[in-house]
């Protein structure tokens, strides 16, 4: 099965959401430097590390439309880094698409959303879709709620599973590819955090301009 780009953004003219970070328009090798730069070797206190990986943000957009937005599987095709091409599998539900952080890497995505509460939790996997045990748990809550103001609050957390440390299915990788997901997870604070303002900037400039969040090409 290949994958295809998909027409992602095509309803915001070309640099209009400055800030918006894409292996389009920045590719590994000129990214890694702005990663390093909002990595520090002394952390606040209060930030938490290690197992976990946090990161949040307000996003001055209607938080039903941002969950709606965002429980689409091929919103990822936007505002991550680096998931791209995705298209659905035999297996209803089960998208493919490739990371390209991983050159030919293959990566299989489920999602899991609840619209009562507003959760959405990306179920993936590098390589194989039998065991998606990479899971990138999201949740949108209403700003009115917690900052008395209309808007949206992002909250995204992943947890540290051991198969970051150690690939537990080596004979489904590509041949010679020379690296693991987990050999990214000292950057996954920074990465997520550049994926996170990619969601806010696109989020913003669409609901300020009068576009639906979810754009057309995905309904």
């Amino acid at each position: 099965m290949t994958t295809s780009s998909l027409p992602a953004l095509s309803d915001i003219p070309e640099q209009a959401v400055p800030g918006v970070l894409r292996i389009e328009n920045s590719d590994k090798d000129a990214t890694t430097p702005i990663i390093m730069d909002m990595l520090r070797s002394v952390y606040p206190h209060e930030q938490i590390f290690g197992e976990y990986c946090p990161v949040q943000a307000y996003i001055d957009a209607p938080p039903r439309e941002v969950y709606e937005y965002l429980a689409d599987t091929r919103s990822l095709e936007e505002w991550t880094y680096s998931l791209r091409g995705f298209v659905e599998t035999d297996e209803p539900g089960l998208w493919l698409a490739y990371d390209r952080l991983g050159s030919e890497t293959e990566i299989f995505t489920r999602t899991v959303a609840n619209p009562d509460a507003m959760t959405v939790d990306y179920h993936c996997a590098w390589d194989q879709g039998q065991h998606l045990w990479m899971i990138y748990l999201l949740r949108v809550v209403d700003a009115q709620l917690v900052f008395h103001k209309p808007g949206s609050v992002v909250l995204w957390v992943n947890c540290k599973h051991p198969f970051y440390d150690d690939n537990p299915y080596p004979e489904s990788a590509p041949p010679n590819r020379p690296v693991w997901v987990g050999d990214f997870w000292e950057m996954f604070s920074a990465g997520h955090q550049l994926e996170m303002d990619n969601l806010k900037a696109i989020c913003e400039y669409r609901a300020a301009h009068g576009l639906p969040i979810k754009p057309d090409w995905m309904k």
